[in-house]
């Protein structure tokens, strides 16, 4: 197993070969990738939904998500939608109450940035540090919600980082073992292509639900194998 400090950028694109060899290439615009034909409404909705991930499965992310956009007609009915009610309305995706507040939050903050729009348009035009550090600002959005609407809509090079992506990269010594999630974030930004942010982000969640597990992991692959200290796999 490397140490963060001795993996370059060609190291991480013969992972992302390995990866692919042993699942299948992801294309940029696979489920959520980078749309450049997607209404600038559709950051915003990436993000309301992304909040609504947070900690929750995908499940009753989806769920919580169709009930909020068929109660709500519009983001701004839901930006002044009563508190109670919103987070009755998303109550599925666990969290109601900060993740209703997290939401009106949001949605105030790009109104005020915007003169009125509900629009993440702005975003596009700003260098990727620039755009992450405007929506981590918004309290209750953090490195992962952002980098999630910065790569998934916009296709700018961040690494979103969910449990999964940090699992396996800190046993793959990507990551120190000891980094934070924020910290997690700023490593893989710095050494992954930015044409792998993407692919790798859905490689290694396809790694860590399919192999590389938090417990009992199964080594028994050709990616554990070359990348992986397996004794030590079933610590976490």
């Amino acid at each position: 197993m490397q140490s963060p400090q001795e993996w370059t950028a060609a190291d991480v694109r013969e992972l992302h070969d390995d990866l692919v060899s042993l699942y299948e290439p992801v294309a940029q615009t696979e489920a959520h990738g980078a749309d450049a034909d997607a209404e600038p409404g559709e950051g915003v909705r990436q993000l309301v939904t992304t909040i609504l991930s947070q900690n929750v499965a995908d499940e009753n992310t989806r769920r919580a998500s169709e009930s909020l956009f068929e109660t709500y007609d519009d983001f701004s009915a839901i930006e002044a939608a009563d508190h109670d009610e919103l987070a009755e309305t998303i109550r599925v995706a666990g969290l109601p109450d900060q993740k209703a507040a997290r939401i009106q939050r949001a949605l105030a903050a790009i109104r005020e940035e915007t003169g009125g729009a509900y629009s993440l348009a702005f975003l596009d035009a700003l260098p990727t540090a620039e755009a992450k550090a405007w929506l981590t600002d918004i309290k209750g959005v953090g490195p992962k919600t952002a980098s999630v609407v910065l790569n998934f809509h916009f296709g700018k090079p961040t690494m979103a980082v969910d449990t999964h992506v940090e699992r396996v990269s800190k046993r793959f010594g990507l990551v120190p073992e000891d980094a934070s999630n924020e910290r997690a974030h700023d490593v893989l930004d710095a050494v992954v292509p930015d044409e792998l942010t993407y692919p790798l982000h859905v490689l290694l969640i396809r790694h860590g639900r399919t192999h590389c597990s938090a417990r009992n992991p199964d080594c028994d692959n050709p990616v554990c194998e070359r990348y992986c200290d397996c004794e030590g796999c079933g610590s976490d």
